[in-house]
């Protein structure tokens, strides 16, 4: 007795990230490409956040000063060492927040439907952004408390992040460790969201214009760099609120949340001031995107995974 043949089982193509590299390497690998990162940058962190609390809560007027002031300032009254002033608690951030805004984005990639490149839309590449920012933005805000104020400290002596700790613990609880959450959320949605997407899609175009492969450094430097500008243009208002909210004095509250702190920033100081530290900000974005994307990359490759 004969039966009728039946047709193979064809298995179905999944989109899987990173060519079936597990969650824990992609946070791992964007944690150090982070941590390395954020070791050469600080100083400039460190300058664009004196600009932005410049005359705030009795903080001198760096704003006076321009940037080229106030890195000479700080470095002939507070001495070198001071470009570092909050480098553990950077440490700490870049290992939780960064690790996951950068380490979740193909996640979310997939989540978000981009599994071909036909349906990877720049919308869906922002939508996976934003989602994996405000995901580690969550884990990170704590570190990132800690290091604004740490970094807005003046003086010789650099601040111990257990003082700064047990200080803010000791006025406000834990809710003092996501004072400016809101804030930070939108900030970090905004940021990674542009980061990313524009990366995506700036080395999509210089793959398909100059025939580099993905995995070329040149064009990952290109990416980066084109991502860096747009990002700045997009988050230094959120950067602003956020260090604002951040660096309020630890017995008092200036802003209640970051639609207050916007709207006294706009109404007593001028739309403009959303945007001081513009060049600080773009000169912080532009080095650290570039390196930290690269970094990640090399990483990732490292590692078996395919380039972004």
């Amino acid at each position: 007795m004969s039966y009728p043949a039946r047709n193979p089982v064809i298995p179905m193509p999944i989109a899987t990230a990173a060519g079936g590299a597990s969650l824990f390497q992609q946070v791992a690998g964007a944690g150090s490409a982070a941590v390395i990162t954020v070791s050469f940058i600080h100083p400039i962190d460190v300058v664009k956040t004196r600009l932005q609390v410049s005359g705030t809560g009795g903080a001198r007027d760096y704003r006076a000063l321009g940037v080229g002031g106030t890195v000479k300032t700080i470095a002939s009254e507070e001495g070198v060492a001071a470009f570092w002033k909050g480098i553990n608690a950077a440490w700490l951030r870049e290992s939780s927040y960064t690790s996951l805004r950068l380490g979740l984005y193909e996640p979310c990639k997939i989540a978000f439907g981009c599994t071909t490149p036909e349906n990877s839309t720049f919308l869906k590449k922002f939508a996976a952004g934003s989602a994996a920012g405000a995901l580690g933005s969550l884990a990170g805000n704590p570190f990132d408390v800690l290091k604004t104020q740490m970094m807005a400290s003046e003086g010789k002596e650099a601040p111990s992040i257990i003082n700064t700790a047990k200080k803010l613990m000791g006025h406000q609880g834990i809710g003092g460790f996501y004072r400016g959450i809101d804030g930070n959320i939108m900030r970090a949605m905004v940021l990674n969201g542009t980061k990313m997407s524009c990366y995506d899609q700036i080395k999509g175009l210089v793959v398909e214009k100059t025939g580099l492969p993905k995995s070329s450094i040149l064009a990952q430097a290109m990416s980066a760099g084109g991502a860096g500008f747009f990002m700045t243009c997009t988050v230094a208002p959120f950067d602003m609120v956020r260090t604002r909210l951040m660096n309020q004095p630890a017995d008092a509250k200036l802003y209640s949340n970051a639609l207050d702190c916007f709207t006294k920033i706009v109404t007593q100081e001028g739309p403009t001031t959303l945007w001081r530290g513009f060049i600080p900000i773009w000169s912080r974005f532009a080095p650290t995107t570039t390196l930290q994307l690269i970094i990640f990359e090399q990483i990732r490759g490292l590692m078996g995974m395919k380039a972004l």
